[in-house]
């Protein structure tokens, strides 16, 4: 068992994961906020990061073995419609501001996550030395 198949990494690595990808969403609304009939999305919050992160669905094979092997699929999170709190008249429900506060929320919990994760390794790096050291 390697390092990084510990429980509680999978769990931080699948939140960076989330909050990544859920970065992204926040971009996309942001660059449709002008476009007509626009409606915003967001993440849906998996109950349990870790089992987000080996739900993969579609995977690539190597069919000749001089084809070169094929990337660790993502994790798949689902965008689902979360219209912001108006819609403007041309049915483009995006608020910019509204926006950027969930892009702040997003920043503070991946800051958090990277925290907890340098801790848990140095916790990790402090058990593994020889005592006396």
């Amino acid at each position: 068992m390697g390092v990084a198949d510990l429980p509680l990494l999978t769990q931080i690595k699948g939140r960076l994961t989330w909050l990544d990808e859920r970065q992204r969403v926040i971009a996309q609304n942001v660059a449709n906020s002008d476009t007509p009939g626009y409606v915003a999305h967001d993440l849906a919050l998996p109950k349990d990061f870790a089992s987000a992160m080996t739900a993969r669905p579609v995977t690539l094979a190597r069919t000749q073995a001089g084809h070169i092997a094929p990337p660790s699929p993502a994790a798949r999170y689902s965008a689902v419609e979360a219209p912001d709190s108006e819609t403007t008249l041309d049915g483009n429900s995006v608020v910019v501001e509204e926006q950027m506060l969930k892009m702040t929320e997003s920043r503070m919990a991946y800051e958090a996550a990277i925290g907890f994760y340098q801790k848990s390794m140095s916790l990790l790096r402090m058990a593994a030395r020889p005592p006396g050291r």
